[in-house]
């Protein structure tokens, strides 16, 4: 029988033990130093000589704790190896036979809001000297919910981190892209843009050169997100730098792959489109390279056209394997509607994209349209056709007209 002064005893240890954890979380200490103050906090005050503390994880519960056993015990415990019969306070685990915990003498599943966060595994000192299960237990959740607040203000931090990474790089995003288009008697342009996310990886640009030449393009960066956004970012600037050289698009091609190739070593890609247009001998030039062919409108003849030739993807090989330049002359006034595959992947509720057809079939019958009024048409049309299914991807439209 226990005497009143071993009562007495025991409480003061755990009083002891409980002011230890309790001061080292209210002085914010790391989840190592947390860990460390529990195990020898139940090892010095209470009636404990083994014990191992496994905390949950997303793939189930991880040992952070691991003291006086001789055993083989895994250092992770899966999700689908535990049955957690609570009901009946049983806790099965179904572990491979090189695994045992029989050297330890009990458990203790923790709990928080009906969610069990922890298995505490132990052993007494002396099993002659009773272990207040109750208190250990209690002492333990006060040691996990803490560790769980600090991982979640942790998680809370870096979501916060990154939103205002996301914003930055939204803002400069929108600084790259031209602020405004022209909209004269001789050139109209217009641009509709929807990033999936706060920054997309699509491109598209309009630089006049001279009175008498503009260049124009559209671009596509695999993947999504702030590291499309800024592989983006990093091609707009050398692309400007190359049309400021007054170099030829085969030789600003090749220069814009190898400077793709040798950031990302083959592991990213961007399709590109880049046209150039002559005002005054209406010729015009571009290259394609792997990119969604833009839709020639030539309004006199009522015809449209595809504008394919080029070359491969950039950033996918050191050196292009082959090159085409594509030149028409084109006398008349004519429009071009350049798009990224978001458009054309646009599903509708059956999850049947939009596709390349239909919106040719759009172009030939609204090309007299100005950029404008062809921009408001064609949303309504994509609006009908997908309803409420959202965007999979960066979706542009970008359409220039020439008089």
């Amino acid at each position: 029988m226990i005497s009143e002064n071993d009562k007495y005893q025991r409480k003061e240890l755990e009083l002891k033990a409980l002011l230890e954890i309790t001061q080292a979380i209210n002085e914010n200490q790391s989840e190592a130093v947390l860990l460390n103050i529990f195990k020898f906090t139940c090892l010095v005050h209470l009636n404990i000589k083994s014990l191992i503390l496994y905390l949950q994880q997303e793939s189930g519960f991880e040992k952070k704790i691991s003291h006086g056993v001789r055993g083989n015990v895994p250092d992770l415990i899966t999700n689908s190896q535990i049955k957690d019969e609570k009901e009946s306070g049983q806790l099965l685990l179904e572990l491979e036979d090189a695994y045992t915990f029989e050297e330890l003498e009990t458990y203790l599943p923790v709990y928080h809001k009906e969610k069990m966060l922890a298995i505490l595994f132990l052993k007494r000192k002396n099993e002659e000297d009773e272990l207040d299960l109750d208190f250990t237990q209690a002492l333990t959740n006060i040691l996990v919910v803490a560790l769980e607040n600090k991982r979640f203000a942790r998680k809370q931090l870096q979501q916060e981190v990154l939103n205002r990474e996301v914003a930055i790089a939204s803002q400069v995003q929108k600084m790259l892209l031209p602020d405004q288009l022209p909209d004269g008697e001789d050139i109209q342009a217009k641009v509709t843009y929807f990033p999936h996310s706060k920054v997309g990886g699509d491109y598209y640009d309009f630089v006049q050169s001279t009175d008498q030449e503009v260049y124009f393009c559209v671009a596509d960066v695999s993947g999504k997100g702030i590291a499309a956004a800024l592989l983006m970012s990093n091609f707009q600037a050398a692309l400007r730098t190359l049309l400021r050289s007054d170099a030829d698009l085969q030789t600003i091609v090749r220069q814009l792959n190898y400077t793709l190739f040798e950031n990302t070593k083959g592991e990213r890609f961007i399709t590109f489109f880049l046209g150039k247009f002559d005002r005054v001998t209406r010729r015009l030039e571009y290259i394609n390279a792997g990119h969604n062919p833009p839709v020639l409108c030539k309004e006199k003849e009522n015809r449209i056209e595809l504008l394919e030739a080029g070359t491969t993807i950039l950033g996918a090989f050191e050196e292009l394997p082959f090159m085409e330049i594509g030149h028409r002359e084109i006398p008349e006034s004519f429009s071009i509607q350049l798009y990224t595959d978001g458009l054309t992947e646009t599903m509708d509720e059956s999850e049947n994209e939009y596709g390349e057809e239909r919106l040719a079939e759009f172009v030939q019958k609204n090309m007299e349209l100005v950029p404008e009024q062809f921009h408001s048409e064609f949303l309504d049309e994509l609006k009908t056709f997908s309803g409420e299914v959202p965007l999979r991807d960066d979706l542009t439209l970008f359409s220039i007209r020439f008089f």
